[in-house]
């Protein structure tokens, strides 16, 4: 046996662990718990109707108790309380215009079909909606109370919703009049904001390249800022789009994210901007970690978040990047003073002595051009944009965007993650324990997860990441019941229902204080995690959302003697064994006992990785042997523990199998001396019958010998744990002993299970006299002394990993731990699998 410079320590281990200070760094947080789509069967309803798609378009009816639904060609009423369809339209584009958009060009299986775009109520009693329409966007009304559609009666959609499904598109009714933000003809070369419906004159923008270039909408907003104005000021509009961007140099085709805005009372010009926005101005958002170069450009969802007053209006977006080969993304949040700043700033102007863009620095119009009607202008005469003077809005056709840009509040992002495109998110604000205010995020991803953030004190805390949907694909539309406190989710296969918070999950206090959820508290009488907003005060709560973090015993500390159901597992001397430690949480980090006392730091090497904690103990000796325990710590708060008794044994047992067939032999000796005296025949074929038993015995000793098993709990549904040979087929199963193993020339296998028999008993123990599975006469052993990781199985009920154990020198231990993370970070977990039940 080869010794290495560690094997002169008491325990030559190397810890593969979590630095959580590293990994959930303020540019890439992690979750803190991950949940997979098997676990949200109980606490998700979804719907879906088999032939449609596309469940893109949610509206809610808060106080009417109803979700509605736009799809593709298909709208549907569901109940808030139950997801079960309440009613629904059949809206189909007819034949005649479907075979046109194909003969125009257009995909016959993705693009020449009536997709619903627009959907929100128009009064107490109507919606309005508008769908693509296979090319051909269209317009009508819908009837709440008989939920029906006139479709003798269809409005010309353009400008209201967009010809092609997978373009942005964005808008809002506000007293009866539609804003909308689309592409405005059928080739795309077109952008629109428009406002029509209603009793004003429809106004739209300039086709100008300087006002609107290749946009992509995703948001709008309605903001009263003429409530409680003191200077009369106007309501505004405001708009989300990426676009590319026209101020930079000629060869640089950047694109960048804005916000626009229009006032309410805008009327056009009267002979300037006729029936075109007077008031229309736009800005640049910036969203950017400076240090890091690293620029998110791509708005991809806007969410707006009111307060009590219009100036603590807060907007939400979610940004994506390309940094590298990776993608990053990133949410910030920009106040609506620090947007109304820009927009009372300085213009940006094309020089054409220099032929680029930059500050406008001469005398600005009075009026200010793209300012709402106010009482000063009332008074000096101006009583709508139509009777602005020529000069104002030849200024404001001609300077729609504004020098300053929007930075977020803070100056970074208030949310970055890299490995993730964000698609949409919605915020709320949640009131603690303590009865201050938190803003709660929950961001969708483009491959079907969702994200769920809390802003605290010390920066944004990521509670959790949900997989919402089993087949990987966006999260579309994302919309929040302040009532009913769920979450709708729509995407192409189906709308899902959440409730906000599943505080039932955290099964100990420390995991419910630590999940930082401000829906979340722990009852102390209960001794159970409870949602605050149902809770019926029966007992006092336990909540810890400040600046220190939350210990629920502090006087506790780990007891030796404490409950742990312990694994059994014998290894042979020499044998490098593998304990893996399973943490709930994704913070926390494993802390290693040895009978009693924590293993000192000098002895193991930290290897950062976000989903391995494991203990390798390298070269197995009898001072190896005794009680180990994994515990969870976050904090300083001790969560789940697991526990292994190892036993290391110098002189391997011979086990029942390989007993088994001597036993047999010693019989047929029996019967065959009874019988010599009746039949000579009988004992010629006895003789033969056992030659080839020999041989048999010594193929299958061959077939067995190079393998070393330790027995682990089985799960419970598990009736005849088996061990099978790599090198046998499934029904050459053999039943072994709990204590039994068996090893010569290389190589370990780990099967999670205790062994029994078929008829229920517990196997003899072995003799001592023998290694199990070969002849009596083995050839000596030879000690492994390095893990090579060539070949990792699976199995579909209890999955084990098998090491091969090779006889080379010990490699760097860095090396080891580096092959060991690589390796069995390819293992998928079990689904039915218990982190009590299942090893490796």
């Amino acid at each position: 046996m080869a010794a290495g410079p560690l094997r002169l320590s008491l325990l030559a281990t190397v810890v593969l662990s979590v630095d959580v200070s590293v990994v959930s760094s303020w540019w890439n947080l992690v979750p803190r718990k991950t949940v997979a789509y098997n676990e949200l069967k109980e606490v998700a309803k979804r719907f879906s109707v088999a032939g449609v798609s596309n469940y893109t378009t949610l509206t809610l009816d808060d106080t009417g108790g109803l979700l509605y639904v736009g799809a593709r060609e298909a709208i549907f009423a569901l109940r808030t309380n139950s997801m079960e369809l309440e009613d629904e339209i059949r809206w189909e584009a007819p034949a005649e215009n479907k075979a046109e958009c194909i003969q125009k060009g257009k995909s016959n299986q993705t693009d020449c079909f009536n997709y619903i775009r627009f959907l929100q109520a128009y009064n107490s009693s109507h919606l309005y909606t508008c769908g693509t329409y296979a090319f051909q966007p269209k317009c009508a009304y819908i009837d709440m109370a008989t939920f029906s559609l006139d479709r003798t009666t269809l409005e010309e959609g353009r400008g209201k919703c967009p010809y092609d499904p997978a373009k942005g598109h964005t808008g809002l009714i506000v007293d009866g009049e539609l804003y909308s933000a689309t592409l405005n003809n059928f080739l795309g070369t077109e952008s629109v904001i428009l406002r029509n419906l209603g009793l004003h004159y429809s106004v739209k923008t300039e086709h100008l390249a300087t006002w609107l270039n290749e946009p992509h909408f995703v948001g709008s907003a309605y903001v009263q800022e003429s409530k409680g104005s003191e200077n009369g000021d106007d309501s505004k509009v405001y708009f989300f789009f990426s676009e590319r961007a026209v101020e930079y140099d000629c060869d640089t085709e950047q694109v960048v994210a804005r916000v626009a805005r229009i006032c309410k009372g805008d009327m056009g010009g009267a002979r300037t901007l006729q029936k075109r926005w007077t008031t229309f101005l736009k800005a640049r958002l910036v969203c950017s970690i400076p240090e890091q170069q690293l620029h998110f450009n791509r708005l991809q969802g806007t969410f707006t978040l009111n307060g009590d007053h219009w100036r603590n209006t807060s907007f939400f977006g979610v940004f994506q990047a390309r940094w590298g080969d990776v993608d990053v993304s990133a949410v910030c949040r920009f106040q609506i003073e620090d947007v109304q700043k820009v927009f009372e700033g300085p213009y940006k102007e094309y020089k054409e002595q220099s032929q680029k863009w930059g500050r406008f620095a001469e005398q600005v119009p009075f009026p200010r051009p793209g300012a709402c009607i106010t009482n000063s202008l009332r008074r000096n005469g101006f009583a709508s944009s139509l009777e602005l003077p020529d000069n104002t809005l030849n200024f404001a056709k001609k300077h729609p965007l504004m020098d300053e840009v929007v930075l977020p509040q803070g100056n970074r992002p208030l949310l970055v993650k890299k490995d993730a495109n964000f698609t949409q998110l919605v915020v709320e604000q949640v009131h603690g324990l303590d009865g201050k205010p938190y803003e709660v995020l929950y961001v969708g991803t483009d491959n079907g997860w969702l994200h769920k953030a809390v802003v605290l004190p010390t920066g944004i805390h990521l509670i959790e990441e949900l997989q919402i949907f089993d087949q990987a694909q966006p999260v579309k539309s994302l919309v929040l019941s302040p009532q009913k406190r769920v979450l709708f989710a729509g995407s192409s296969s189906h709308v899902l229902q959440l409730p906000v918070a599943d505080c039932s999950k955290y099964r100990s206090c420390a995991d419910c204080i630590l999940a930082k959820d401000p829906y979340c508290a722990w009852s102390r009488n209960g001794s159970r995690c409870v949602r605050i907003d149902t809770y019926d005060g029966s007992s006092m709560l336990f909540q810890d959302l400040g600046l220190e973090p939350a210990i629920c015993n502090p006087m506790r500390a780990f007891r030796p003697g404490s409950k742990v159901i312990a694994k059994n597992i014998t290894v042979m001397v020499g044998t490098d064994l593998v304990l893996p430690c399973r943490l709930t949480s994704n913070l926390a980090k494993a802390r290693w006992i040895f009978n009693g006392q924590d293993l000192p730091e000098k002895q193991a090497s930290v290897l950062n990785d976000a989903h391995l904690q494991a203990l390798v103990i390298l070269g197995a000796s009898p001072r190896h042997a005794g009680a180990y325990r994994c515990v969870q710590v976050e904090e300083r708060n001790e969560l789940m523990a697991e526990g292994y008794v190892v036993t290391v044994v110098s002189n391997p047992a011979m086990s029942l199998e390989a007993r088994a067939p001597l036993e047999t032999l010693g019989l047929v000796w029996m019967v065959v001396i009874a019988l010599a005296a009746v039949c000579l025949v009988l004992l010629l074929v006895v003789l033969s019958l056992r030659r080839r038993l020999k041989e048999e015995l010594e193929k299958g000793s061959k077939v067995i010998e190079s393998t070393l098993v330790y027995p682990i709990e089985l799960p419970k549904e598990s009736k005849s744990p088996t061990f099978i040979p790599s090198t046998t087929s499934d029904s050459d199963e053999k039943l072994w002993d709990p204590a039994s193993y068996y090893y010569s020339d290389g190589s370990l296998k780990i099967v999670p299970g205790h062994a029994v028999c078929q008829n229920g008993g517990t196997a003899s123990s072995p003799t001592a006299n023998g290694i199990p599975g070969q002849p009596l006469q083995s050839p000596p052993l030879h000690s492994p002394n390095r893990i090579n990781l060539g070949n990792i199985r699976g199995s579909s009920s209890n999955g084990y990993i098998r090491l091969n154990l090779g006889t080379e020198e010990r490699p760097d231990y860095s090396d080891l731990a580096d092959e060991l993370r690589r390796k069995l970070k390819q293992r998928q977990a079990l689904p039915d699998s218990n982190p009590e039940e299942s090893s490796v």
